[in-house]
């Protein structure tokens, strides 16, 4: 089980947490395993999602420095030259724009923002449909000028 979290991780501390995390689910588990199970394999799977688990947990980590570097932006000020699509986004009636930002921006599948704001999948897509025709006709309209 070392060798196949070493393989996933390389020869590091993570790998041996995740080889000791291998055992202790596995002591949590085998009450429920079937007698005809393949022990062996059944651990190798264990330790391969442990170790798996590592990688993703290393990966969310914070980097700590004492300084960041200092990133210039290309685009000139934030929000300069957008503000035609703010006012078009602010003009847009409120369940339509909420509908908008919780599925576009935040990432929000349309039956969540149904839940959120209350109502069905179908009228949530509707109003992020209408939204978005509104938006499209009134800012690129703005940007023929």
């Amino acid at each position: 089980m070392l060798r196949v979290c070493r393989a996933v991780l390389g020869p590091t501390a993570a790998a041996e947490d995740a080889w000791s995390e291998t055992f202790l689910s596995a002591m949590q588990a085998y009450p429920a395993l079937r007698a005809d199970s393949n022990v062996e394999a059944w651990l190798v799977t264990i330790a391969h999602r442990k170790a798996l688990d590592q990688l993703r947990a290393e990966a969310r980590r914070a980097i700590p420095t004492d300084n960041l570097p200092e990133q210039p932006t290309t685009d000139g000020l934030p929000g300069d030259g957008q503000s035609q699509l703010w006012n078009a986004l602010h003009a847009l009636p409120v369940k339509q724009r909420q509908t908008i930002a919780y599925h576009y921006l935040a990432g929000l599948p349309y039956t969540e923002v149904a839940q959120v704001l209350g109502g069905s999948p179908q009228a949530a897509r509707r109003a992020a449909a209408d939204g978005i025709a509104t938006l499209r006709k009134t800012y690129l309209k703005g940007e023929d000028r």
